[in-house]
Formats: C-alpha cells, sequence, structure tokens
C-alpha cells in the first residue's frame, strides 16, 4: 500500500532532519518541482477566475488574533506569543485576519464587489509531537487560501464557484472527493456563541450545496470556530479520511474587523466573508498526490516528463540535442546515457517518468525518437518535432491522459 512518507524519500520529493525539528520537512529539487508546479497550477487558475493575489507577513500582533477571535478560541494550537520591544507577535494561525486588513487597507463601493484576494502563504500550528507524520502533519504550512469579500446576495453564487472551481482541480490532479461535508458546531465553549451568526451561515451553504448537486452529510462538532463551513473530503489507500479543501461563508470576522462598503444608497454595509482553498495546505495535497498515484504524477506534474534514452555512444549527442530542444519547449526533460547502465536498467530506472524517447541508430540519422508511454503503450517511432508537439500540448491540457 502507497505510504506518502517512504515513497516521498525514496524519489527524492522531501525529507526530514532532527536539527530542523520534528514537522518541520524541506523539500528535495524534484519535490521542489512538484510544488512550485502545484502552487503555479492554482495560481493560474486562480486568476482566471478573477482572483487577485497578495503577500502578507507571517507574523502578527497578539492583538491582531484577539480582534479576530484566535487567540480566545484557537490558542491550544498557536504558538506562544514573542516580545519584541512593548509588542508582542505571534506566528500567524490563519491568514484570514491578515486579508480582513488588506480589504480594509481601502474604501469600497458595492461596485468593486465580490473582491476576491488570493494568497500562497504559510502558517503555522502548534502541533503535538505524537500527531506530526510526514506531509500530513506539520507545524509550518503552506495554505492555499482566498478570501472573497461580497454582499449577502453574492455569497451563495461566490461558494458555489469555490466548489466548482475545487471539482476542476480534482479531476487535473487526478484525485477524488469521497465526500462533502457540512461541518456544523458542537458542544462546548469553542465556538463563537452567536446563534443568529451559526443559522444564516448555515442556510446559506445548505442552499450552496443543494445547488450545487452533490450529495453530503453534516456533522457536528467539525466546524470553526466562527462559521460552519463544507469540507471536501478525502481517503488515503487505507481507507482513512481527512479533509483537504473547504468552503466557507463568515459572518464573524466582517463584524469583529468592522468591514463595510458603501452601497447604491450610499449607506455602510457589512460585507460577507467567504472563505475557500482549492487545495488546502501544499503539503497535504502533495501528500495525498504521491499516494493516490504512487509517485507516477500527471504528465503536466511529473518531476521529470521526458527521458531520453540513447542506445549507445554514438547516439549521445543527438539525445542531448533532443534534451535541449524539449527544454527550451518548456518541458522537464533529462538524458539517461549508457553509463547509467544498459537500456533495459535505464528504462526500468524511469518506470514514473511519463513519456520515454529511445534514439538508436536509426532515430538518430532521421530526426526520430521511439515513443515509450508510462503506461506500457508503444506509439511507435515520430520525428522528434512531433513527440514535443505532443507532450506539450497533454502537458498544458493538464489532466492524466498521456496520450491523444
Amino acid at each position: 500500500m502507497p505510504d506518502h512518507r517512504r515513497l516521498g524519500r525514496e524519489l527524492g520529493l522531501f525529507d526530514t532532519d532532527p536539527l530542523m525539528g520534528a514537522g518541520l520537512p524541506y523539500w528535495l529539487p524534484d519535490g521542489a518541482v512538484v510544488r512550485h508546479t502545484l502552487e503555479e497550477y492554482v495560481r493560474e487558475a486562480e486568476r482566471a477566475a478573477g482572483y487577485r493575489h497578495v503577500y502578507s507577513p507571517a507574523l502578527g500582533k497578539r492583538e491582531l488574533y484577539e480582534i479576530s477571535g484566535h487567540w480566545d478560541h484557537y490558542r491550544d494550537d498557536m504558538y506562544p506569543p514573542m516580545r519584541l520591544g512593548a509588542e508582542e507577535v505571534v506566528l500567524r494561525p490563519s491568514l484570514c485576519p491578515h486579508h480582513a486588513l488588506v480589504y480594509r487597507s481601502r474604501s469600497h463601493s458595492y461596485r468593486e464587489l465580490p473582491l476576491r484576494i488570493a494568497e500562497l502563504g504559510t502558517m503555522y500550528r502548534a502541533e503535538r509531537s505524537g500527531v506530526l507524520g510526514g506531509l500530513t502533519r506539520v507545524r509550518a504550512i503552506q495554505l492555499n487560501d482566498a478570501h472573497i469579500f461580497c454582499t449577502p446576495d453574492q455569497a451563495v453564487d461566490e461558494a458555489r464557484a469555490a466548489l466548482e472551481l475545487i471539482a476542476r482541480a480534482y479531476a487535473d490532479l487526478g484525485i477524488e472527493a469521497v465526500r462533502h461535508r457540512l461541518s456544523l458546531p458542537g458542544e462546548g465553549g469553542k465556538y463563537v456563541a452567536d446563534p443568529g451568526l451559526w443559522r444564516r451561515a448555515t442556510a446559506l451553504l445548505r442552499e450552496v450545496l443543494a445547488e450545487s448537486g452533490v450529495a453530503y452529510e453534516e456533522v457536528e462538532g467539525e466546524a470553526a470556530f466562527y462559521g460552519p463551513k463544507i469540507d471536501v473530503q478525502i481517503a488515503d489507500p487505507a481507507g482513512r479520511e481527512s479533509t483537504l479543501s473547504t468552503v466557507q461563508i463568515d459572518f464573524h470576522q466582517p463584524a469583529r474587523f468592522d468591514l463595510h462598503y458603501i452601497g447604491a444608497d450610499g449607506a455602510r454595509h457589512r460585507p460577507v466573508m467567504v472563505h475557500r482553498s482549492v487545495i488546502g495546505s501544499v503539503e497535504r495535497a502533495v501528500a495525498h498526490l504521491v499516494e493516490s498515484h504512487a509517485g507516477a504524477f500527471p504528465a503536466w506534474l511529473a518531476p521529470v516528463q521526458l527521458v531520453v534514452l540513447p542506445v549507445g555512444e554514438d547516439q549521445v549527442e543527438r539525445a542531448a540535442a533532443v534534451v535541449r530542444q524539449a527544454v527550451s519547449r518548456g518541458l522537464r526533460a533529462d538524458l539517461a546515457t549508457p553509463a547509467q547502465g544498459t537500456l533495459g536498467a535505464r528504462v526500468r530506472a524511469a518506470r514514473l517518468v511519463p513519456y520515454q524517447a529511445v534514439i538508436g541508430e536509426r532515430e538518430a540519422g532521421a530526426d526520430l525518437a521511439a515513443v515509450r508511454l508510462r503506461d506500457g503503450r508503444r506509439p511507435g517511432a515520430l520525428p522528434v518535432p512531433e513527440l514535443l508537439d505532443r507532450i506539450a500540448e497533454r502537458v498544458a491540457a493538464r489532466g492524466t491522459a498521456l496520450w491523444t
């Protein structure tokens, strides 16, 4: 059964070191390629959906999280404050208070809404040592986060569009949601005490789910402290379930930060804050991708997309030229020469690479490459420009299909 911790190390994606600390993995070159490609995919999808990207600091004054409610309701998962002169600062446990301040920094008219703000930012959770594991439970998290500031009438449409964005991303990544969960508050004092807030937000999320046509279950005790949320659940090969993506409707923080917009009537109105995350934390997303694909990533996401294999030393120069052509097309290509072993051994070593191009004496003399696909298919010998065109087309199309 695939385990991302074992595969991640075998494939040279990530590792840990006691001197860095538990729950603080570092990314090796191939893993960094996967992470960077995934992050750029998300940014591109968000830009196409009308999001504007921002950067905000990973630190904030304790007072910021007192206003947001994190200090009262989420303190056990936060790192202790650090004193800087007369101030106390905290490693942020969430990006939403920062984005509320970004919104508040300028006045807004109803004509500007919805305003969609996105960021791939680091946040920190003081996870206990006993629950840390690989990339799924870490202490420094790269979060794909976004907040949509909109009118109450726009909230359902924005939340539904966020669910659609999540579904498209899952299709491109080749992963499946096992279920959708409407997470509601439970007993105890960990939730904001405002029954009206909970009723309004829950009713809107039920409307979102009904309009989206997805089956869902309601579960108490899994809400965020400030409001209910839609959780998109995934499962690992052992059937263990976890949350990857979320959509939330929040009336609490707009009130706490006194956010407003000027309506058509010239008066101040309170916006709604829709929180959404397409892939959640990059760490958890990569862990799931490693396990669900057993290291054989979709071609557009693979660390190496094409390996070129000269049969003998006489074809090495021609094979190196093919690699250069592929790289100039924006593809990630490697050369595997006879110095690295027999042709059979090199083919086996590159078994997870989506495309292999074998160049023997006949191919070298005719600008051809004998093509092998990772799934065992052999489309035959193709002109090198056509092969590179086909690979580039599949990479640009995203998805999981290797060949058309």
